[in-house]
């Protein structure tokens, strides 16, 4: 059923069929599934499939989407289907595309396929924290090395290392700041912002924080079985 969750989105979710560390990762089935289904079957819990764009280059994983129902009326153009394509870019020509086809939307929903742990909950949670005078809102995890505490640079001059941020006399981990890490699991971004400028120059982000657990990003074989192993956890 499609949520009430105030705004009107566009979902993207981009599919590349090239893929050099695992091949074929999208439509690999993970825990039984493809992988690129579980962005899809997100995003069909907030909206309808109107408002849902496959941005793909691949006919392998246009048909396995096809397969569950999602209309795939248009395939990605070639030039952004290489490894230099940028999401930005991606995100633009869906844009074109929804804009071509009269679709009316206030933000944009980017799901990357490889975070097959986000519910749709934490997309939820984007969206409704998400105002007209900010650039992005995105999901979050804490980092694992903290700038004030444990993460250095190394000293141009003397070679040696230093504390990345802050003084370095910090002694617990506890005292120190919260940093956070995007996990690249939700971006919901201001269409006239990312018409703008690309991504890094976004600086009216909001964070919406999830678990370490849940902010797996598969990128490797290693990847691929910690999120089998945690989605198997799930369902016992």
């Amino acid at each position: 059923m499609t949520a009430n969750i105030g705004n009107k989105t566009l979902f993207v979710i981009p599919a590349r069929g090239g893929s050099k560390g695992l091949p074929r990762k999208n439509i690999l089935p993970l825990a039984g599934k493809p992988l690129v289904m579980y962005a899809v079957d997100v995003a069909r819990e907030l909206a309808p499939d109107s408002m849902i764009i496959l941005s793909t280059d691949s006919e392998d994983i246009a048909d396995t989407v096809r397969g569950y129902g999602l209309p795939v009326p248009y395939m990605r153009p070639a030039e952004l289907a290489t490894d230099t394509a940028g999401s930005r870019e991606v995100v633009l020509d869906a844009m074109r595309y929804a804009d071509g086809q009269g679709i009316a939307y206030d933000n944009v929903c980017l799901l990357q396929p490889t975070s097959p742990l986000r519910t749709a909950d934490d997309v939820r949670r984007c969206i409704n924290l998400y105002r007209p005078d900010l650039d992005m809102v995105t999901t979050v995890k804490e980092v694992s090395a903290n700038p004030y505490f444990n993460c250095f640079e190394t000293d141009p001059e003397s070679g040696c290392l230093r504390i990345a941020k802050g003084d370095g006399c910090l002694e617990r981990r506890q005292d120190a700041p919260k940093a956070w890490e995007l996990n690249g699991a939700v971006y919901v971004i201001n269409p006239a912002s990312i018409r703008a400028m690309p991504f890094g120059r976004m600086m009216r982000r909001m964070p919406v924080e999830m678990p370490v657990e849940r902010s797996v990003d598969i990128d490797s074989r290693l990847d691929w079985i910690i999120a089998e192993h945690l989605l198997a956890e799930m369902k016992n």
